[in-house]
Order: C-alpha cells, then sequence, then structure tokens
C-alpha cells in the first residue's frame, strides 16, 4: 500500500500525524481541537459530495458531451473556441469548486485536443489559471470561501453581491493573460482547427440523471440551503442512477481520502501554530493599518510559498471579524494569486499530475513567469475593484 503512495499523499499524511502529535502532546487543546473539527465537519461532507458528484457526472459523459459540442460550435475559429472554453472553466469553478475543474475538466479538455487537433497546453492553461481565479463568486468555489463564511458573516447571495464585480474583473484579466501568452496565433501556430465528430452518448439515463443532480445543486444553492445539503441531495440523485444502472462504477476510490486527510490535518496543525507565535507573525505582516492591498498581498505570496489553505487559515486568524473588507481581500489573495508556483493551491498540485498523465508538457519557467504576471496584475486589479465597487 505504501508504495502507492505518491509524494503528496505521503505529505498530507504526514501534515495529520504532526496534528495527532500535537493534540496528544497537549501544545493543541482538545477543546480547540474539536471546535476546529465542528467547523469543517460540514464542509467535509460537502466537499465527498460534490467530488463525488463530479466524477460520476465525467463518467456519465456529461463534461466530454459539453465540451466536444463546444468545440463543434466553434466552427474551427479559435476566438470563437478561447470564449467558449473560458465561459465553461469559470462555470464549473464557480457552481462546482476549482478542484473539479482541475480534476475532471482538465482531462475533457485534453483529451479534446487531440480530436480537433489543437494544442493542448492553451487548453490546460485556461483550466488551471480559471480554476484559481473564477473561484471568488460563491462560497461553493474554493474551500477557501467556505473556511471563511463564519467569520465573514454573509450568506450566499450577500457574498455574491460583495464579490461580482471582483469577479469579472480577475476572469477577464486572467484571459486577457491567456490569449497573449497562450491562445493567439503566433503561441497555438494554427489559424483553424478541426471540429471533432459528435459522438452519443453511452447511457442517456445516466446522462439524464447527471445533468439533473448537477442543475439541482444550483438550484439549491441559489435557494440558499446550506452547501453541504446540496450536495448531498445531488450525490444522492446520481449515485442512485449509477446504482441502478452501472454500479461497477461505484468504488471506494470515489471517496477523496487525500482531501478529507489534508483538512484534517490543517485544522490541527494551524490552530497549534496559532497558538505558539504564527499569529503574532501574520500580525506584523499584514500590519495595522487596515490595507486591503497589503492584506492580499500577504494571502498571496504565502500561498505561493505554503499553500493556499494554510495561508488562508493563518492570516485570517488575526483579522478582526469586523473587518469585513480585509477578509475579502485575503481571499482575493488567497484565491486570485495561488498561480505562480505548482503547489501553490492543491487544484494546482492536481492539475499538474493530470498533465503528466496525458504527457502533456509545461515549461515550468514559463509557467513561473506568466503566472507572476497575472498574480501581481489580477490582484492589483480585482482588488481594486473590491474597495471601488464591492
Amino acid at each position: 500500500m505504501w508504495r502507492r503512495l505518491g509524494v503528496l499523499d505521503l505529505i498530507r499524511i504526514g501534515l495529520l500525524v504532526l496534528g495527532l502529535v500535537f493534540l496528544a502532546t497537549g501544545l493543541l487543546p482538545w477543546n480547540d481541537a474539536l471546535t476546529s473539527f465542528h467547523e469543517i465537519g460540514p464542509l467535509v461532507i460537502f466537499l465527498v459530495a460534490i467530488i463525488v458528484v463530479a466524477e460520476l457526472t465525467k463518467e456519465a459523459q456529461v463534461f466530454d458531451a459539453i465540451a466536444a459540442r463546444m468545440a463543434v460550435l466553434g466552427r474551427g475559429n479559435y476566438a470563437a473556441l478561447f470564449f467558449l472554453c473560458t465561459a465553461f472553466a469559470s462555470f464549473v469553478t464557480i457552481f462546482l469548486n476549482l478542484d473539479t475543474t482541475a480534476v475532471l475538466l482538465t482531462p475533457v479538455m485534453l483529451a479534446l485536443a487531440p480530436k480537433a487537433r489543437i494544442a493542448p497546453l492553451p487548453l490546460a492553461m485556461t483550466t488551471i489559471w480559471l480554476a484559481n481565479t473564477a473561484s471568488l463568486l460563491l462560497p461553493v468555489s474554493n474551500l477557501t470561501n467556505l473556511l471563511g463564511m463564519d467569520k465573514i458573516n454573509l450568506d450566499a447571495q450577500a457574498f455574491a453581491g460583495r464579490m461580482w464585480a471582483p469577479q469579472l474583473v480577475s476572469i477577464a484579466v486572467t484571459m486577457a493573460f491567456l490569449w497573449v501568452f497562450y491562445w493567439r496565433r503566433g503561441e497555438r501556430r494554427d489559424l483553424r482547427y478541426t471540429p471533432p465528430v459528435l459522438e452519443p452518448v453511452a447511457d442517456r439515463v445516466l446522462f439524464a440523471a447527471a445533468s439533473v443532480a448537477c442543475v439541482l445543486f444550483i438550484v439549491l444553492l441559489l435557494l440558499e440551503l446550506h452547501v453541504a445539503v446540496a450536495a448531498t441531495a445531488a450525490a444522492v440523485i446520481v449515485v442512485g442512477a449509477f446504482l441502478l444502472r452501472a454500479r461497477d462504477h461505484l468504488t471506494w476510490s470515489l471517496i477523496p481520502w487525500q482531501l478529507i486527510v489534508f483538512v484534517a490535518g490543517l485544522f490541527l496543525v494551524v490552530p497549534t501554530l496559532s497558538r505558539h507565535g504564527l499569529s503574532e507573525l501574520m500580525t506584523w505582516m499584514i500590519g495595522t493599518e487596515s490595507d486591503p492591498y497589503r492584506t492580499a498581498a500577504v494571502g498571496a505570496g504565502l500561498s505561493n510559498a505554503i499553500n493556499n489553505l494554510p495561508a488562508y487559515q493563518a492570516v485570517e486568524t488575526v483579522i478582526p471579524s469586523a473587518d469585513q473588507d480585509r477578509l475579502l481581500a485575503l481571499l482575493v489573495g488567497t484565491n486570485v494569486g495561488p498561480v505562480i508556483t505548482p503547489w501553490a493551491s492543491l487544484a494546482t498540485l492536481l492539475w499538474f499530475e493530470s498533465c503528466r498523465r496525458h504527457e502533456v508538457r509545461v515549461p515550468i519557467r514559463r509557467f513561473l513567469l506568466t503566472g507572476a504576471g497575472l498574480a501581481v496584475v489580477g490582484l492589483v486589479a480585482t482588488v481594486w475593484t473590491l474597495v471601488e465597487f464591492g
């Protein structure tokens, strides 16, 4: 079993073990640990349910059908395909979260590339950049949003009301960087692409059930049901359909144990470090001037250094709940900023693994430099929009 575990798996397990050591030695009091797990319980339910929904939706060929029809709709025009792909990646990120985009949409896009004779790198970069920068609008779009909802004290509609303008700006900046550095003709070389031949879905019942489940999830969110309830309801529908039609797809591998272990370890380690000096360091870094730009920059910098989840958790602790603007600016930093290093977000780590499996070469130097440009420009523009219009 240990031989099948990758380096990332060992890091996640190590984080949980370290958290348990902190708990056993008294560095983290039991009451604080119970409070942390009370906070993450609904989040874990949501994550498991939505990943099951997304994985089975992929198996039902919903994503494949949409991607193929997008390519056909583009009629060989790269500009049209570009706008369709960015819209699709943004939609999936906003309503099904960034990990769904990185884990499930990336393979779909990469499978589309050879069928339409499209260079894979522009499609791959579209998914990972928008997986991060399009995750501002709704609480479900990113785990960092869900982590901050209690302290920010906004419901889903109020949260979207504050973040819709910053979200539009971050997507627009991302699209500009994608076109200039990956999609324009000088980068892709071809004038037009070949639209793929549409293929019928293997099971129309599963396709319909998965489609209904995704729509139901979105509707329940709009009705302001808790994300865990909405995701569980959608999961019941799609799992029920697979029980009747394709039971062999319902395996234990659907359960994202790696993510559960990582989140559990995170909620043990970060509170412990905060009790023993981390909070003072974070207070010094973000300053006492309530500067949203500085707060966002610290969140982005820490995200690219250590990963956006522990970065958000560490900084959020020292921001008063009444300072809603800085909390939202921190979300901008930890959502839009983690596009430079391969470990800046869990979605990016999963994306790199998907590219490796599909034998897509990602030039690291180019990835770092273009990501740094996007992080700086996107961060400034998005925080400015938050301050002026949010």
